[in-house]
C-alpha cells in the first residue's frame, strides 16, 4: 500500500481516505490545510465516511483536522482500516461512530517534543507538552467516559489496543471485517511498543528503521545534554 490521501463523493455522501502521516515532514504528510481544501472540494454532502490508516504525526495538524471533522454538520463515520496511532487516534475520536476492522489497532501515548536551549526553555517545552497532553486526554475522556487519571496512565504507558480492546475500552463502537491494508510507515519507528506484526508488515527496511531509531535517540540525547 502506498501512502495516500484522497477523497471522493457519491451523491450526498463523501469519502475521505487518510492513509498517510499527519503533518508535513521528511516523508510528506497530510496537513490541516490540505484537509480543509479537500472538505471544500467535496462540497455539499450530508454524511462523511473517513477511512484511517495512519501512525500519526503533527499534533497541531491533527487537532485542527479533528476540529474540522467535528464541525461538519452531518453524519460522521470513522473507519479504522489499519492503525490509528498517536494523533491519528485523536482524529478518529471526531466520529459520531467509530468502526474498527477486526485486525485494526489504536494506539494512544503521551505527546513527544524536542527542545534545544536553556533550562528555562526546556521547562517551557515541558509545560507546553503537559498542556497538549491534557487537551488530548480530554478528547479521549469525552469519547470513552473514563476518568482522566485512567486515560493519562494509558497514554504514559503507550497503550496499543486491538479491535476487541478498543471497543471494550470505548475507543471504538463497532468491529467490522478484516482489511488487507498494511502499516508501511517509517514513523512507527519512533514508538517504543510497536506490536511485532506491525513491524513485519512495514515496507521500510530494518536498516532504515534502525537508522531512524538511532537518529531519534541522538536527538533526544542532544535535547537533554546526554
Amino acid at each position: 500500500m502506498n501512502k495516500v490521501f484522497f477523497a471522493k463523493k457519491s451523491g450526498k455522501r463523501g469519502e475521505i481516505y487518510i492513509y498517510e502521516d499527519i503533518g508535513e515532514g521528511w516523508f510528506g504528510g497530510l496537513t490541516a490545510k490540505a484537509f480543509s481544501d479537500t472538505m471544500r472540494e467535496i462540497g455539499d454532502v450530508s454524511a462523511l465516511d473517513i477511512y484511517i490508516n495512519s501512525p500519526g504525526g503533527s499534533v497541531f495538524d491533527g487537532v485542527a483536522i479533528y476540529n474540522q471533522i467535528k464541525r461538519f454538520n452531518g453524519e460522521k463515520i470513522i473507519h479504522i482500516d489499519g492503525i490509528a496511532a498517536s494523533i491519528a487516534s485523536v482524529i478518529a475520536m471526531a466520529g459520531d461512530e467509530i468502526r474498527i476492522a477486526a485486525n485494526g489497532m489504536i494506539m494512544i501515548h503521551d505527546p513527544w517534543g524536542m527542545a534545544i536551549g536553556t533550562a528555562e526553555e526546556m521547562r517551557k517545552t515541558a509545560d507546553s507538552l503537559d498542556k497538549i497532553r491534557d487537551t488530548i486526554t480530554g478528547t479521549y475522556v469525552a469519547k470513552t467516559g473514563h476518568d482522566a487519571k485512567k486515560v493519562t496512565d494509558w497514554m504514559a504507558a503507550e497503550t496499543w489496543m486491538n479491535a476487541d480492546e478498543a471497543v471494550e475500552l470505548g475507543f471504538a463502537d463497532k468491529i467490522t471485517e478484516e482489511k488487507t491494508v498494511k502499516a508501511e510507515f517509517t514513523l512507527l519507528s519512533k514508538f517504543n511498543k510497536v506490536p511485532e506484526q506491525l513491524r513485519k508488515q512495514s515496507k521500510a527496511s530494518g536498516a532504515l528503521i534502525a537508522r531512524m531509531e538511532m537518529r531519534s535517540k541522538q536527538i533526544r540525547g542532544a535535547s537533554t545534554g546526554k
